[in-house]
């Protein structure tokens, strides 16, 4: 498969997004408070490794195959643990955007429905945060 320049370039910005993601879901599973957000991050943060290894498969010419409840008490905890919620779900906003761009930009069909399934998924991410925030009074 022959990606053009443009489409390395945004492969170039998929991957360092998504090692980004990686990096912040395990600081910031580490640095949770709370159980529940910590081992929702772990699960988010492994699915990111996911998207990067898909990613980095791209790059190197192959066409993988698309994948078809809290509570924190109002302490300092909470005000971290909404920190690295919000912090989380920016990231999330911003990689989906990028997903976004990069889903118009690829000629090839098929890379387009993968880059769009992991959209989706990392638009569900976002959701889960929320819902996490939302259910703990976190978002406002």
């Amino acid at each position: 498969m022959q990606l053009t320049q443009k489409e390395k370039e945004l492969l170039k910005d998929l991957k360092g997004q998504e090692k980004l993601c990686v990096e912040k879901y395990s600081q910031h599973a580490a640095a949770a408070n709370d159980e529940q957000l910590s081992q929702l991050l772990n699960y988010l943060g492994g699915v990111e490794q996911r998207h990067l290894d898909i990613i980095t498969k791209i790059d190197s010419g192959e066409i993988p195959q698309p994948k078809q409840t809290y509570s924190v008490s109002e302490t300092q905890e909470k005000k971290n643990d909404c920190y690295i919620c919000s912090d989380l779900l920016a990231t999330e906003k911003h990689a989906s955007a990028l997903y976004d761009t990069c889903i118009f930009e690829f000629k090839n069909e098929q890379l387009r429905t993968v880059l769009n399934s992991i959209q989706r998924e990392e638009q569900e991410h976002g959701k889960k945060i929320y819902d996490y925030m939302s259910a703990n009074n976190m978002y406002s």
